[in-house]
């Protein structure tokens, strides 16, 4: 192990705040670019298409974390091969599971459909869009697979130029195939096909070390290794019940929401950005927190552990103070920036002392997370997050008849919180 200093943490987190950064970009330009068509049936169709497949990928979101623990317990190890078997395992269920999307295409789009039906142009033009972007299912899910490897073997540098690539060159097709050639919804599908697979054929070269020939000819004879596919479907069986339960937990918070009427709707949706936004912050502090327990671990050294921790801490509540001190000044701007109805900037300005709290809040959560990930310390994940759940229901319960949309917020912090004390107390796991 090379020493765990705040310039190695840095160096792990920056690409990824950098590679977050140009996410909310390429849905931008999607959907300035369709809007130049004039009509709103296609940016419909767009937005549609494209949360049905967010949908059906977030499914295999698991091998982005179960890949980056594991791969990096055999960096840290020393263990060569097992690395690179790690890398082919979580390649295989890509594969499998991108083929079965593939073959499942049709049941799969009827029933999202059926559960959220659109007028006849719309859900015609989307299914034009889902015909195409589906064959690119076995690349999205495997460039999790990379993801989750380059993560665990410290080459976020590698990630970031992958993002970079992917959106930009789906950015420049968007413009290419949309506005110079005129080929509309399928432009845009075909555009995020082609940078879909491409980014596949970049993230293979990026690991290329690993597949060598050499080094295959030796991870092959442990793919089948019934203690290590063990910890493989323990991790991701955890992650994924871990991810529902928080899913579920936003999803109740939007519907609930919806409850107070059309404008708070519209300004909690506004608020949730500034979550989105401190999200993506701090995730590089959370990764590189995934990455440097992961080796300590694998290479048994235990105080490198507690020093990884402490340090990734340190930095993510950085982080967040730094967001809650511009949440605070500039949060009024902000709001306005992302909307123009007078009604909605000032519901949202109501709650926004609630936004200005959530970084330093939940940022506890978020770096456990990632250290709890590096350890593969996936159930304490998993039972740290249904007592959490549990806890916010009764917030809810509680909070809302008394304090309206206010409550609502409170059991959202109330979540966030409980999180971070249940994975405190669970943290003596990972130094045992």
């Amino acid at each position: 192990m090379s020493a765990i200093t705040h310039a190695r943490v840095a160096r792990i987190a920056v690409p990824v705040v950098l590679s977050n950064a140009t996410v909310p970009l390429l849905g931008a330009v999607d959907t300035a670019v369709i809007g130049q068509l004039g009509q709103a049936a296609p940016l419909g169709a767009v937005g549609m298409g494209a949360v049905v497949l967010a949908t059906l990928y977030w499914a295999f979101g698991f091998l982005r974390m179960s890949t980056s623990g594991l791969a990096a317990q055999a960096a840290g190890a020393g263990d060569r091969p097992e690395r690179t078997a790690v890398l082919l395992r979580a390649l295989m269920v890509a594969a499998l599971a991108g083929a079965a999307l593939i073959v499942l295409q049709v049941p799969l789009f009827a029933a999202a459909f059926a559960i959220a039906p659109a007028s006849a142009e719309v859900e015609g033009l989307a299914r034009t869009y889902l015909a195409i972007r589906i064959w690119g299912a076995p690349a999205t899910i495997a460039l999790y697979a990379l993801t989750g490897w380059l993560v665990g073997v410290e080459r976020t540098r590698g990630v970031l130029l992958l993002q970079l690539w992917q959106n930009g060159l789906n950015i420049l097709l968007d413009l290419w195939f949309v506005l110079g050639l005129g080929w509309g919804i399928e432009g845009v599908a075909a555009a995020t096909l082609i940078a879909e697979v491409t980014g596949l054929m970049l993230a293979l070269w990026l690991a290329r070390d690993a597949l060598g020939r050499l080094m295959l000819r030796a991870a092959l004879t442990r793919l089948s290794d019934r203690a290590a596919l063990s910890r493989m479907f323990t991790a991701s069986r955890d992650i994924m019940g871990r991810t529902i339960l928080l899913q579920l937990s936003f999803t109740s918070f939007v519907f609930l929401g919806a409850r107070f009427g059309d404008v708070t709707l519209a300004a909690n949706q506004v608020l949730m950005q500034f979550l989105e936004i401190t999200a993506y912050a701090l995730d590089g502090f959370a990764i590189a927190a995934e990455t440097l327990v992961g080796q300590a671990i694998g290479a048994r050294a235990m105080g490198d552990v507690r020093r990884a921790g402490r340090i990734a801490m340190q930095w993510g509540f950085g982080g967040a103070a730094l967001l809650a001190l511009v949440f605070a000044a500039l949060g009024g701007p902000i709001i306005d920036v992302m909307t123009t109805a007078p009604e909605v900037r000032a519901a949202a300005r109501d709650y926004l002392a609630w936004l200005a709290l959530a970084p330093l809040i939940g940022v506890a959560s978020w770096i456990y997370d990632g250290i709890f990930i590096g350890a593969l310390q996936t159930r304490a994940m998993l039972v740290a997050m249904t007592l959490s759940v549990a806890v916010y229901g009764a917030a809810l319960v509680a909070l809302i008849p008394l304090l309206g949309n206010h409550g609502l917020w409170a059991a959202l912090m109330v979540l966030n919180a409980t999180r971070g004390v249940t994975m405190w107390r669970a943290y003596p796991k990972v130094l045992a």
